[in-house]
């Protein structure tokens, strides 16, 4: 996977568009029933059918474009001590820009 961070200070944006490339790259032979395309509304369980693993092989794509391991998933993904129902793109994003 081709390396999108920048190296100089990372907007909300860059870090949203290279998490919608690090999903597309993911998602591109998937057989999905949506060809809308991916913002932070999109839903990563409803909208793109993720999976667990898929959470988890997102979560090391995430890590490895953007040089940062250890970051605190478990915020973003958990509420009140269970996993979160579903995900939005954009709150991923927020996620991020807060945590790099």
């Amino acid at each position: 996977m081709e390396d999108r961070v920048l190296t100089s200070s990372r907007t909300r944006e860059s870090i949203a568009e290279s998490l919608v490339a690090i999903i597309e790259d993911m998602t591109s032979d998937w057989d999905l029933t949506s060809t809308a395309e991916i913002n932070d509304n999109t839903q990563l369980i409803s909208d793109l059918a993720f999976e667990s693993i898929d959470i988890v092989q997102l979560v090391v794509a995430i890590e490895e474009n953007f040089h940062k391991r250890g970051l605190p998933f478990e915020k973003v993904l958990m509420n009140e001590g269970r996993y979160v129902d579903d995900l939005k793109v954009g709150e991923l994003s927020d996620f991020l820009y807060q945590n790099l």
